[in-house]
């Protein structure tokens, strides 16, 4: 299932996709509008079409490295079948199984973050260093 061709094309064709689909979803005309309507600029570059010339360019060489490294990243378990390793934990350790489990991990990560924010902030209401609402209501509430 593992060839030399097959690793070519997989490559190939996740670095050219990946360009297509930036390509769909950023709008460097739509950035620059943005930037103009909140009179916004970036240094050095003039409002309007020359900036949005410039984030398409800066968009175009940070895609680069980015498809290439997606593409590195879905012939891994090619390259570790043709060093030896077991195709089934190759399959499973390689590839997008990596991509998922990495999303995986950083947003449990995020919601944990999260979690323990909202515990610390909880914590502040409750020893009266922040007073919210409920105090409002009880001052309201004897009225």
């Amino acid at each position: 299932p593992y060839s030399l061709a097959s690793s070519i094309i997989t490559f190939l064709l996740v670095v050219v996709f990946t360009y297509v689909y930036t390509a769909l979803i950023v709008n460097p005309q739509q950035y620059a509008e943005y930037l103009k309507r909140q009179n916004a600029f970036i240094p050095g570059v003039k409002p309007g079409k020359p900036t949005a010339d410039f984030i398409d360019a800066v968009v175009t060489r940070i895609t680069l490295p980015g498809s290439i490294f997606l593409g590195f990243i879905a012939i891994i378990p090619a390259i570790a079948v043709s060093a030896g390793v077991n195709p089934t934990f190759a399959r499973f350790f390689g590839g997008t199984s990596m991509l998922i489990l990495v999303a995986v991990v950083l947003d449990t990560l995020q919601q944990v973050e999260s979690h323990l924010l909202m515990r610390r902030y909880d914590g502040l209401v409750k020893s009266g260093r922040i007073q919210g609402r409920s105090r409002m209501q009880g001052i309201g509430a004897s009225m």
